[in-house]
């Protein structure tokens, strides 16, 4: 009896303290961890959320980009920070459903991170490099099927979510386009523009200034409806890519361990931020779509999310591999 008193008390004592921790958290600066390089849409996201959120919590979220292979990086560093509400990540599909289903030997599991909050989907497109003079997805599979070995692909690593549509399309259309891997969305448009890869898919928001510049053709976007900020692309429907069965999405993470209250303050935070209009509208402009959640909603999104990654897999026919690190 003495000990299930003793383990009560100290299970209240623990959670005391942690309701106290919450009161006055931050108190110092936070660690914001994003798994994908500067410039990408994401990452401006980031830093304009941050921005915005340092005068509601008193305290500035400094940004650490850590991109690169499948946001295994970024997962790494995030799963071994100290679980004290001073680090937070950026995550996203590949480094919870995704990745685990590719590799063996992670240097980290997803049961390392705790889920805080979904904070948007992606409207992706299919964009090429104008320099291929391609104008419709009929003529990049066209081309494609001409020249098996004559396209390179821009992803984010071997499993990350581009790499996973390219080998779907190379298994739809018989050909053998290539993939190259960049740290983000941001580096793989640059590439693109400079005709360095010919072909890729990512947010819209990387790409939008390198089409007005006329470097870069957006041949088809993943929504339901056409994208008003490219309103003459078709949808991947209308082109014919309806049933690829993936969605991208990014969410807000913290290390295993992190008391459950500022999981909490966090989300509400970050919540409220996701649901104000006038941020809306600057999200609206980066091409994504908000849908923050509470903690436990984004957990139970994540289940949902690796059946889709599942089904995906067996259909891009991707075989598991061992993460070698970079």
């Amino acid at each position: 009896m003495q000990r299930i008193v003793k383990a009560l008390a100290g299970l209240l004592l623990v959670g005391a303290v942690s309701s106290a921790q919450a009161q006055t958290y931050p108190d110092r600066p936070i660690r914001l961890i994003v798994s994908i390089a500067a410039g990408s849409v994401t990452d401006v996201i980031a830093r304009k959320a941050a921005a915005e959120l340092q005068g509601r919590l008193g305290q500035p979220l400094i940004i650490e980009n850590r991109g690169g292979a499948a946001g295994i990086l970024g997962a790494q560093t995030c799963a071994q920070a100290t679980p004290d509400g001073y680090t937070l990540c950026v995550i996203y599909h590949s480094t919870m459903s995704y990745n685990p289903l590719l590799f063996d030997k992670l240097p980290y599991a997803p049961e390392d991170l705790a889920p805080v909050t979904r904070l948007f989907f992606l409207t992706e497109g299919l964009f090429v490099s104008t320099e291929v003079g391609i104008n419709s997805v009929a003529e990049l599979k066209k081309y494609a099927q001409a020249k098996p070995d004559g396209l390179n692909y821009a992803t984010l690593g071997d499993g990350s979510f581009p790499d996973l549509f390219m080998r779907w399309l190379n298994g739809q259309w018989g050909t053998k386009i290539v993939g190259v891997p960049y740290k983000g969305g941001g580096p793989a448009a640059q590439a693109l523009a400079a005709n360095q890869v010919q072909v890729t898919r990512f947010g819209v928001g990387n790409f939008m200034g390198l089409i007005q510049a006329g470097k870069v053709k957006a041949l088809a976007v993943s929504a339901d409806k056409r994208s008003p900020l490219l309103p003459d692309v078709p949808t991947f429907k209308e082109a014919g890519l309806g049933d690829y069965p993936g969605q991208g999405w990014w969410g807000l993470a913290a290390p295993k361990g992190t008391p459950a209250p500022i999981v909490e303050k966090v989300a509400a935070e970050f919540g409220r931020l996701f649901k104000d209009p006038e941020f809306n509208k600057f999200l609206d402009q980066q091409s994504v779509v908000a849908s923050p959640t509470t903690p436990a909603g984004f957990a139970a999104f994540l289940v949902e999310d690796r059946k889709a990654a599942e089904t995906l897999i067996k259909i891009a026919n991707s075989k598991k591999e061992t993460y070698k690190a970079e």
